[in-house]
């Protein structure tokens, strides 16, 4: 029966059990790649040393990294900053010292032009491991707050059903940098609980039709509710997440290396948080058994002025 005449009325919660499998399916993979693979963590959280040179004509940068292969760097990273003549270069630590470190790449580099020193940079490992546990803490404690406010908004199980989607897009945003080991750094960490605001934002909008339906279409069963007011905020959800992407697209084709970890991970995470928002929210829903009933309003009663 259609609901809602002359608007769409496609049957999400009829496919929840394939979308249920394919989360389970990108879940596994993703804890799978980071119990074995782990993830390529950046200077930021591992350590090492930052060098900025600047050449006076745009340099290549194969021709870096073969320098510094051949002389003994090969876990360098190699990047513009800013513009073709600017170099970044991000070495993990090993057991050179830091003083003859940098000097040994400035060294190897001299050999392919002139070139100037801009800045060096060093993180040691107690730093970065630091700042490798402040960001996990981070990212704990805004679920932990989301917990507490979706559950004062709205229902409880309401905000167990947003975690468990915001906890989704988070583990997938991350294994996807486990699996393709792309960088993991302060940047992407950052990117990250921007998804978690992102999905969120998304997941309460659904959230709040849901509630309305509840409360309108007692008649309806709960699948048919939360399909009218997935529908409902489909054009929302989708013209959000479209003009979202076009800036991020923009940011990773023409915003230089520096920011493409950092764009890719908002790509990733926008991605998977809309299709969270529409399939894992709503079907959380469904098996903690929230119902119409949960969300009525117990009328007080009227009681007698005593004389």
């Amino acid at each position: 029966m259609r609901l809602l005449p002359r608007k769409l009325d496609l049957d999400f919660m009829g496919r929840s059990r394939h979308a249920m499998i394919l989360s389970s399916v990108l879940l596994v993979l993703s804890l799978g790649s980071l119990l074995f693979q782990g993830l390529n963590l950046g200077v930021d959280f591992e350590g090492g040393t930052l060098i900025e040179v600047g050449y006076p004509a745009p340099v290549e940068l194969d021709g870096i990294r073969g320098r510094l292969e051949a002389s003994g760097f090969d876990r360098a990273v190699v990047q513009h900053f800013g513009s073709a003549q600017d170099v970044l270069i991000r070495i993990k630590p090993d057991e050179r010292p830091q003083s003859e470190l940098s000097n040994q790449v400035l060294e190897s580099l001299r050999g392919g032009g002139e070139l100037q020193l801009r800045r060096v940079e060093y993180v040691g490992p107690q730093v970065g491991e630091e700042l490798r546990d402040d960001g996990g803490l981070a990212m704990l404690y805004a679920l932990g707050l989301i917990l507490i406010y979706v559950a004062l908004r709205f229902e409880y199980r309401f905000s167990f059903g947003a975690v468990v989607a915001l906890v989704h897009d988070v583990i997938v945003t991350i294994g996807f940098f486990s699996l393709t080991q792309i960088e993991f750094d302060l940047t992407v960490l950052a990117a990250i609980l921007a998804v978690i605001g992102y999905s969120l934002n998304d997941t309460i909008v659904v959230f709040d039709r849901i509630r309305e339906n509840f409360r309108q279409l007692r008649r309806h069963s709960n699948t048919e509710v939360l399909n009218v007011s997935i529908n409902q905020t489909l054009s929302r959800t989708l013209m959000t997440s479209l003009t979202t992407l076009l800036v991020l697209l923009a940011l990773f084709f023409f915003g230089g290396e520096v920011i493409h970890a950092f764009s890719i991970a908002l790509i990733v995470g926008v991605i998977i948080g809309t299709y969270s928002s529409i399939y894992v929210a709503g079907s959380s829903l469904l098996v903690l058994g929230v119902s119409g009933r949960d969300l009525e309003v117990t009328p007080v009663e009227d009681v007698d002025d005593r004389p």
